[in-house]
């Protein structure tokens, strides 16, 4: 089986930190962001994932593409993979746990171990670029 899951995320950095969450009933952190609707564009996606989740308002003209990433999809079967398109972009509200979000945190490079696959592809990124501490 492969299976190939589009999601966008969104990557919100400050001081070498990374913003960061853990849905109900997870032991895993995850980037802010989700599954793209029938239709929907990047952009569309990235503006109503981090709505629901984080209830703040994502800028769409200051989002800027950073990446696009692929692993094995956290708890999924094997040869099911994740496809992780991720942007950074300015917003309107404070970051609050909203829908199935029940924590948000800040992570650093060591704490790569707690998040999903794809994020630590992300996190190594981050960190060779000097971004992520």
């Amino acid at each position: 089986m492969n299976r190939v899951i589009d999601k966008i995320a969104w990557i919100e950095l400050d001081h070498g930190k990374i913003l960061s969450t853990r849905s109900r009933g997870k032991n895993a952190y995850y980037l802010p962001g989700g599954k793209r609707e029938p239709g929907e564009t990047d952009l569309d996606t990235l503006v109503r994932e981090i709505d629901e989740e984080l209830s703040i308002a994502i800028i769409p003209a200051t989002a800027t593409h950073i990446g696009t990433y692929r692993a094995q999809a956290h708890g999924h079967a094997e040869g099911v993979t994740v496809q992780m398109t991720c942007y950074t972009a300015d917003h309107h509200g404070v970051p609050t746990p909203s829908s199935e979000i029940e924590e948000i945190v800040w992570l650093s490079y060591a704490d790569r171990d707690r998040v999903s696959p794809v994020d630590q592809v992300i996190f190594d990124h981050l960190h060779r670029t000097g971004r992520l501490h």
